[in-house]
């Protein structure tokens, strides 16, 4: 066998090994926040297009900070369209999708605070997925070194 684990460690082959590729450290987030930020992309979306039609689905009568719900609708839905775009930009490397991905993803967590009359815990478990998105393209979406 010609792996080149430490002896005794029992842990995983280090970088050099013979199998092919280089483990990036938190390789997982990046995948992770591509995947939260376009199932939150696709969720504001559709529920975007629901307050647009003034659907039954939000709570009826509802007092907002600004504006009305059909405004709210149109805003949920373009943030909506522009994650689904930036996640493929995640997925395909790219910083300036990464930095697009926090902004958005920092825009519509506001935006859902402000969503929450609306729907309360729709809105706190996208706010919630926004600030593990947040967190995993500042932390490990830098470049690796030496690429």
């Amino acid at each position: 066998m010609s792996s080149t684990t430490d002896p005794g460690a029992g842990g995983p082959p280090r970088a050099d090994s013979n199998y092919g590729y280089e483990d990036e450290q938190g390789f997982g987030w990046i995948i992770f926040a591509g995947v939260m930020i376009m199932i939150v992309g696709i969720l504001n979306f559709i529920y975007g297009i629901a307050a647009i039609d003034e659907s039954k689905f939000y709570i009826g009568n509802t007092k907002f900070v600004i504006t009305d719900l059909k405004t709210w609708g149109w805003i949920l839905t373009i943030i909506g369209a522009i994650q689904i775009l930036v996640a493929a930009g995640i997925w395909a490397r790219s910083q300036a999708a990464r930095w697009l991905g926090v902004f958005f993803a920092s825009l519509n967590a506001i935006a859902q605070l402000l969503f929450v009359a609306a729907n309360p815990w729709l809105s706190l478990a996208l706010f919630t997925m926004d600030i593990l998105v947040i967190y995993g393209l500042i932390c490990y979406g830098g470049r690796m070194e030496g690429a």
